[in-house]
């Protein structure tokens, strides 16, 4: 069909459409104005909600939380607020409204929970766009009860809301409570069993004991140092005591073997003197010699004394280098037992500040969340309160004509087409052409003249009241 085909359609059918607009038309204004007023009430909310994590307690701005809004205008059109409407407002208890919930529902189910679906039904939550205003409106024919509804819900939403924030923190205190009270036997537990380990190892300071023993060792090592130099000096000098006494600086630096020798070499040089003069048996003589092998005899015995004492020093200074490395050796045991000890103190002392610093997180935390769950103040302020109306928000009378106007237009335009599919006309040539397939070869232009057919009908009137 094309669109000059679709207007002549239209041009034969406007009857068709006239009237069906005419009567869309009617129909609505009729209806509007036998409609009863309604009016409307508006309250204003400011969410000014900050997501609380109860266990982590990080904050973070309502605004960026996914679904803040949708998640607010659900808790306000839920069934929950509704039903504190019903309770606050008392609408359960009147007897008339008692009679339509029988009449209407047979006795089925509550009063309350058809009361709350009746002002769900009739409650409006639109957001503001790029705002935190939420506007809830009640639309109802009283205007004093619309006004009170719509005030109704806003405080029965602060209260619901409140109710959702502390309800959690409650639960969450109840939680660290619990948590508290195990981390406190944790901390008494290890806070034992470090006070139990120093009793039992007479432990008072470990740093300070270490740092003594750390010192007595560092004597010891530089005692044991020197204990094995003198040693090494003592055993080289033993040898060669041993092997060359009379080469030996410890023999030939004694003062009595070196009067000795003088008083030896004075000795033989006598002898030597009076073996020149006197005979070998002459009583001089003799004398002579006696005293410089009793001083040679003196000189052994003192020489031999000397290395004597030269080997004895070395042994001594063995010992003294044994006992040092013994004393050495106990006291790195010591140390090291020492450094176990600490060691062992050092992890009991850290599983009791772990403990302590859980203690007091946790404590804090459930300090804070019970004050979080004791707080009854809502985060959503009231912007504008809802008032009673003074002008009734419908029936739009314009609105609804105009709406009639544009739909009765349009069931016009469809009824016409519809006739016009079940009683085909031809309006042109090409309806002859689309329907036949065959051209078109001329048309006849006839246009019957007004005057003429009303001169045709007034004759046929008359023929027929000569007749009768």
């Amino acid at each position: 069909m094309s669109f000059s085909q679709f207007l002549l359609i239209l041009r034969a059918r406007k009857k068709i459409v006239l009237w069906t607009l005419l009567a869309a038309v009617l129909l609505t204004l009729v209806a509007s104005l036998l409609m009863p007023k309604t009016y409307k009430a508006t309250n204003s909310l400011v969410m000014n909600f900050k997501g609380v994590d109860p266990v982590t307690g990080l904050a973070l701005p309502g605004q960026l939380l996914p679904g803040f809004m949708a998640t607010q205008i659900d808790i306000i059109g839920s069934k929950n607020v509704a039903l504190r409407v019903v309770d606050d407002l008392g609408l359960a208890n009147n007897p008339a409204v008692i009679a339509q919930f029988n009449e209407a529902t047979g006795g089925n189910g509550t009063v309350r929970d058809w009361l709350a679906d009746l002002l769900l039904k009739k409650l409006e939550v639109e957001p503001s766009r790029e705002s935190s205003v939420v506007g809830v409106s009640f639309s109802g024919s009283d205007p004093q009860f619309v006004a009170a509804v719509a005030n109704a819900f806003a405080d029965a939403y602060q209260k619901v809301s409140v109710q959702l924030r502390v309800e959690p923190m409650q639960r969450a205190s109840t939680y660290f409570n619990g948590q508290v009270r195990v981390l406190r036997d944790n901390l008494e537990a290890a806070q034992s069993r470090l006070s139990k380990y120093q009793q039992e190892h007479g432990i008072v300071s470990v740093d300070n004991r270490l740092d003594v023993e750390s010192q007595r060792l560092n004597e010891l090592s530089s005692q044991l140092v020197a204990a094995q130099a003198q040693l090494a000096d003592a055993q080289s000098r033993r040898s060669m005591a041993r092997n060359s006494s009379a080469q030996s600086p410890d023999v030939t630096s004694n003062p009595l073997i070196q009067n000795l020798k003088v008083s030896l070499g004075a000795a033989e040089a006598r002898l030597a003197q009076l073996s020149q003069k006197l005979a070998r048996n002459h009583p001089d003589y003799l004398a002579a010699r006696a005293e410089a092998d009793r001083l040679t005899k003196d000189l052994r015995e003192q020489m031999s004394i000397a290395s004597s004492s030269v080997s004895n020093n070395a042994t001594i200074l063995g010992e003294r280098e044994a006992t040092l490395r013994a004393a050495l050796a106990e006291q790195k045991a010591k140390l090291l037992d020492l450094n176990r000890l600490r060691d062992e103190m050092n992890v009991l002392q850290k599983d009791v500040e772990s403990a302590q610093r859980a203690f007091e997180a946790t404590s804090q935390r459930s300090s804070q969340t019970r004050l979080e769950g004791q707080v009854n103040q809502s985060d959503v302020a009231v912007l504008n309160p809802a008032v009673a109306p003074t002008k009734p928000a419908g029936p739009r009378v314009l609105f609804n004509v105009m709406l009639s106007i544009i739909f009765g237009s349009i069931l016009g335009v469809g009824l016409g087409l519809l006739v016009e599919m079940l009683d085909r006309r031809v309006r042109s040539k090409n309806d002859l052409s689309d329907v036949l397939q065959l051209p078109v070869l001329g048309a006849l232009d006839w246009k019957t003249r007004p005057a003429r057919r009303f001169a045709l009908s007034k004759l046929r009137r008359n023929r027929a009241l000569a007749a009768s």
